[in-house]
This record gives C-alpha cells, sequence and structure tokens, in this order.
C-alpha cells in the first residue's frame, strides 16, 4: 500500500476494517499532529472505536537504558550576510500579528523547527540534510522563550540571543522538556482572558495543554513569511545554485568519461557527487540523499540507492539523478535525467514532452491570488496529449538554508484546504516526470522564483506573476527531439543554455575548471 493513491486506504479506514467495533486504539499524543489526530479519531469513532493518548511511548520503554542520547549538534548564527533581516525585526512583525490577530494573541507558541530557526537566524545540524535544531519557542508580548539542551549555547550563540542593547536576557532559556510544564503554568490563576496562537500542525498533546477557551488554533504567520524570500536571501539561492551547478557539471562531464569504462554504480556516482559538491565554497552538506538512479530503478520515483540494490551506471540505460546541497547562502534541489548511450525515439518523445511541460510552467504567467494547483496541468498537458501522465506534484516550496521541502507555496493536483496562493519571492520546484515500471524513469527539476510580470492589460487591477529559473544545470539535448517543439519552446531552451554557457561558465573558469567548461560549452550548444 502506498499513501495517497486511491485505492489506498487511509490509516483511520484501515484501522476500522481490521478491528472489531469497541477497540481501543493507542497513540502517543506528542507524535500526532492536532489535525491528523482530529481526522483519525473521527473515523475511528465512525466505527465504534476510539483514539487513546497514551502516556508512555512503547517505543522509548524497548529502547530502556540503550536508547542513544538525542543529536545535540553546533548551532551557526545565519547573519545578515545571509539572512538579510536581523532576527528582533522577525519577532517585532510578529508581535504586530499577534496583537492584530481577531481575538489578539498574548502568546505564539512556534513547534516547527525550520520556523524556529529562521525567525532566530539560526541553524543547526540535529536532523540529517536539515540545518534545524531540536527546540520550542514561545514568543510574548515582553519576553521570548526557547526550550533547548543548553549544550548549544555556546558564548557566540548567547551573544546573538541577547539583543543589541538590553541588559537583560532577551531570550529565557529553559529546559526542552520543560515545554508542557511552561504552557500550563500559561493559565495557572487570573488568565482567563490570555489567548495562545497555536498551529493545528503541532502535537496533540501540546495543544491539549492549553484550556479550549484559550486557544487561537490557525497557521502559524511565520510559515508564510519564511516561504516570501527578501532580496538578499533570493540572492544567495542564485549565488548557490550557480556554485551547485558547476559542482553537478563537473559530475555528468566526469560521468560522460567514466561511464563507458563501466567502473560506476548508482551509489559510487552519488558518493563522487557528494565530493564535487562539497568542494564548493559555503557547502553545509547535501539536503537529502542524492537519488541516484540507472535503468527501472529510475521508475520508482523516490528510490535510494543502497548496496544492496546498487546498479551500474551503463550506455543502455537512462540514468535520473535528483539532488541537492545546503548551502550558507542557499538550498538546491536539481534533478537531471541522461542517457550515455543511444536513446531510444520512445525515450527522446518522453523527456522532450517532460521538458515542454517545464517550460509550460516556466513561462506561465497568472494573476495574483492564483494557487498552485491551478497551475499543475500547465506541467502536464504535453503528456496527456498522448495519453501520459505523472502520479507526483509538480512543484514544492524550498527553504534558503533550510528543509528542501517547505510550505505553503506548491504546485500539485492535490486539493488542499490550506493551500495558499503564490506570492512574489517564492520559490518552488518545476518537476514534471514520466515513469514506466520496471524500465526506465525521467524528471527534469528546476527551482523557479515567483515574481511580478508587467502585462499589456490589468485586469481588475489584480497584477501578474510569473517565474523566472534559478537552477542553471544543462539539460542533455540528446534525449530530445526538437521536431516535437515550438519555435517558442526551441528559443526558450536555447536562452536557458545561453544562461547556463555565461553563468555557470564564468564560474568555472574562476574555479579553473577548463575541462568541465568545455563540456558545458559541447552541451549548450543550440538546437532547432
Amino acid at each position: 500500500m502506498k499513501h495517497g493513491l486511491a485505492e489506498t486506504p487511509s490509516q483511520e479506514e484501515w484501522l476500522s476494517k481490521t478491528l472489531p467495533s469497541g477497540s481501543r486504539v493507542g497513540v502517543d499524543p506528542y507524535l500526532f499532529s492536532y489535525d491528523m489526530w482530529k481526522i483519525c479519531n473521527k473515523g475511528l469513532k465512525s466505527s465504534g472505536n476510539l483514539l487513546i493518548p497514551v502516556s508512555g511511548n512503547l517505543v522509548d520503554s524497548v529502547w530502556g537504558e540503550d536508547r542513544p542520547a538525542p543529536p545535540c549538534s553546533q548551532l551557526m548564527i545565519q547573519g545578515l550576510k545571509y539572512s538579510g533581516l536581523e532576527w528582533e525585526k522577525k519577532i517585532e512583525s510578529l508581535r504586530m500579528r499577534m496583537s492584530n490577530n481577531v481575538p489578539k494573541a498574548d502568546y505564539m507558541v512556534v513547534t516547527a523547527l525550520d520556523e524556529i530557526a529562521w525567525v532566530l537566524n539560526l541553524r543547526g545540524a540535529d536532523i540529517t540534510y536539515n540545518p534545524v535544531f531540536f527546540a520550542y519557542l514561545v514568543i510574548c508580548m515582553d519576553s521570548i522563550h526557547l526550550f533547548m539542551d543548553d549544550e548549544k549555547l555556546t558564548d557566540d550563540i548567547k551573544r546573538h540571543l541577547d539583543g543589541k542593547a538590553s541588559a537583560e536576557p532577551v531570550v529565557v532559556m529553559h529546559p526542552y522538556e520543560d515545554m508542557q510544564g511552561f504552557l500550563s503554568s500559561l493559565y495557572n490563576g487570573d488568565s482567563g482572558t490570555l489567548k495562545t496562537w497555536i498551529s493545528t500542525s503541532s502535537s496533540y498533546a501540546l495543544i491539549n495543554t492549553i484550556p479550549k477557551r484559550a486557544r487561537i488554533l490557525k497557521s502559524c504567520p511565520i510559515t508564510e513569511s519564511k516561504s516570501v524570500k527578501n532580496a538578499v536571501e533570493i540572492e544567495g539561492m542564485r549565488n548557490a545554485h550557480i556554485r551547485d551547478a558547476a559542482a553537478l557539471c563537473q559530475y555528468f562531464c566526469w560521468l560522460e568519461e567514466e561511464v563507458p569504462k563501466g567502473n560506476v554504480t548508482e551509489v559510487s556516482g552519488a558518493t563522487r557527487l557528494e565530493k564535487f559538491r562539497s568542494e564548493q565554497d559555503d557547502f553545509v552538506s547535501l539536503s537529502f540523499s542524492a537519488i541516484s538512479s540507472s535503468g527501472p530503478h529510475a521508475a520508482v520515483i523516490h528510490y535510494s540507492p543502497s548496496p544492496e540494490t546498487d546498479l551500474p551506471i551503463t550506455t543502455q540505460d537512462i540514468y535520473l539523478c535528483d539532488s541537492g546541497g545546503q548551502y550558507r547562502d542557499g538550498t538546491t534541489d536539481v534533478t537531471r535525467t541522461m542517457h550515455f548511450g543511444t536513446p531510444s525515439q520512445h525515450q527522446k518523445e518522453c523527456l522532450t514532452r517532460v521538458l515542454k511541460g517545464v517550460i509550460s510552467l516556466a513561462t506561465a504567467v497568472f494573476p495574483n491570488g492564483t494557487k498552485g494547483t491551478r497551475l499543475d496541468s500547465f506541467a502536464r498537458r504535453a503528456l496527456w496529449d498522448v495519453g501520459l501522465d505523472y502520479l507526483h506534484g509538480t512543484g514544492h516550496g524550498i527553504g534558503s538554508f533550510l528543509n528542501v521541502h517547505e510550505g505553503p507555496q506548491k504546485v500539485t493536483f492535490r486539493v488542499d484546504p490550506k493551500e495558499t496562493p503564490l506570492q512574489a519571492g517564492q520559490l518552488i520546484s518545476d518537476e514534471p516526470g514520466y515513469y514506466e515500471d520496471g524500465q526506465f524513469g525521467m524528471r527534469i527539476e528546476n527551482i523557479i522564483l515567483v515574481k511580478p510580470i508587467k502585462t499589456e492589460y490589468n485586469f481588475c487591477d489584480k497584477g501578474y506573476l510569473t517565474f523566472e529559473t534559478i537552477t542553471l544545470v544543462p539539460i542533455q539535448t540528446k534525449l530530445i527531439d526538437p521536431s516535437l517543439m515550438t519555435a517558442k519552446e526551441i528559443e526558450w531552451l536555447n536562452e536557458y543554455h545561453g544562461q547556463c554557457r555565461d553563468i555557470v561558465g564564468a564560474e568555472l573558469e574562476r574555479q579553473g575548471r577548463h575541462k568541465t567548461l568545455a563540456w558545458l560549452i559541447r552541451e549548450t550548444e543550440p538546437i532547432g
């Protein structure tokens, strides 16, 4: 069973069908969001069953004393050079939102780790590939409370959180495990009118600590603020993608030379790509485990190579590489599909139709207020024209040296009642694909920036938006059939490859990577 498919039951549907009526399903309430709890509880109740919070986690009991200590990574300060805005100003803006909310919020509880990292201009490494750290944050009108392992608090971090001109600590530190007790203490005594703003994506246990009369259950405003990048963050993302493109060009150049020798596998290729990325300035880590997939494995959308599944990369098979890096100035996520031999005409047609989808979304013009679900079909039309499609969404948001997947922005066919319109300054992926089980898979993925565009007309003074492509990595023309493309699509591709040649070529020249530069020039020759 795979979640999201029409034939796959939800958790509550499967439990209701499997369990006898009157069953009690125990769940750790810290591991279920409030939203998920409500959905699951409603489904179980409809079949005469109950969802019950349990006070102890059974997995923790099995671990016993052998349970490893929680991660405790060194924190990094994301200074103005990268963040573009002091954390104190972010807090000031949030307090304005709290005051202007109806009803007024006295406290704001922040539980999403990337939101805490963003608002405090800090980064960590407690979760592999994600520069975040385990913490809770409570913002009051006259104080800020951070719940975190104090071993992370170096002198530099303390100075960073002390603010610019305050004799008293601006951020009050608490042990991580004291969060629930602190929330409870806010409502001891005469506090009947005080309100707490907390997202329904927070845990059921935490929200249940707040009296019902005091809850403001709505999305955290940091989610949206974080998604709209400022000028410094946008420039950082551009620069990170240039250096990342240099590493990817170096990798594909290396593959072209080594694959015919029979020396490269999915795993060894991914290892070499990580090495090339690590040589770039401001590299911190990968942004996710590379999907280095050859032949039939490329048809597995979220394939992860391992020693047990490792296949050679050959001149007979399609090779799909979906990978990304975390840099101090930005996060990348890029997919390219390659063939190091002679692709079939069918493979060329499929890849060309995927490319047409990439171009269609990248060049879309749409009014302010448009949600991503309305744009998803732009990327699918060329595939739909001949009865092809893909089962995943077309685009996800991406952070600025944060999580490689972030919301609320996205482009997908799945209806989400919490979906918000796309906004200028947001970054999303543009990644249509096509997959034939057991044969091959292909995908092209670029990161695109939402930006304003001046149109000839302006119906109802709405204002219009379009996209700018940030990723600058050549698309293998060997896999393209120009006869299936319009003149405008060919013009777009040639202009895109011209940008790759000029911008990434200058970076390769600066780095002295002349062999890769020669490869880039060859791969960006105009077509048509």
